[in-house]
């Protein structure tokens, strides 16, 4: 399950920094570079903090592969109609489904490694985010990580579930849908209805005016 999870995660967010490159109209190769770095980048991140070496996707080729595939496939689907709202739309939701997938898998390796709870989380928050960060750094965009969308939220309550999960006893296979699905919930409604953590963004543009 683990394995299959992780191909439909590379697959979404491949097709994610794919759109994200063609919204910047990057050429076929800035498109399926854009893909791979998003889809194996949370997990690489996550691999080099916990000391996995090498990391997952070399020994391990078939992620690789599939971020290949479907940022070729999303470049030729994308060249194959006229662009608009509805496919680049599909980007948030893409990454939604990835964020959330990648969470789980991200507790779920560091578990393995003997990690505690509080590693396992952050590990978790770093595989569903991390390839994120990177891809919308790779586009010029400010990441979502960093804006005020609730997205690193999501991640870090689907991690907490997931692991709640495990302590009380559900199957690993069973507690990973649920944490995937709690985080892919939270993301889902907040990109729905805009939601969004308060933040004291009045309290700078007015010290700004001041100065």
């Amino acid at each position: 399950m683990v394995s299959y999870l992780n191909l439909i995660g590379v697959a979404v967010f491949a097709i994610g920094g794919a759109l994200a490159a063609a919204r910047k109209g990057m050429d076929l190769f800035g498109v399926v570079v854009a893909a791979v770095l998003t889809a194996i980048g949370g997990g690489t991140l996550r691999d080099l903090c916990l000391g996995v070496h090498p990391v997952n996707w070399v020994t391990d080729s078939s992620g690789l592969i599939t971020a290949v595939f479907f940022g070729v496939l999303t470049f030729v689907f994308l060249r194959l109609r006229q662009p608009n709202e509805i496919s680049f739309n599909v980007l948030n939701v893409a990454d939604a489904f990835g964020l959330a997938i990648f969470t789980v898998l991200g507790c779920n390796v560091a578990m393995m490694h003997g990690t505690n709870s509080l590693v396992a989380v952050t590990m978790g928050v770093l595989t569903g985010s991390g390839g994120g960060i990177i891809r919308d750094a790779f586009s010029g965009e400010i990441p979502l990580f960093f804006r005020r969308e609730i997205y690193a939220t999501a991640s870090l309550f689907g991690g907490v579930c997931y692991l709640i999960l495990l302590a009380w006893g559900i199957p690993d296979g069973s507690a990973m849908i649920g944490g995937a699905g709690v985080t892919l919930c939270m993301r889902l409604a907040a990109i729905h209805w805009g939601l969004a953590l308060p933040n004291l963004a009045r309290y700078a543009e007015g010290s700004g005016n001041q100065g």
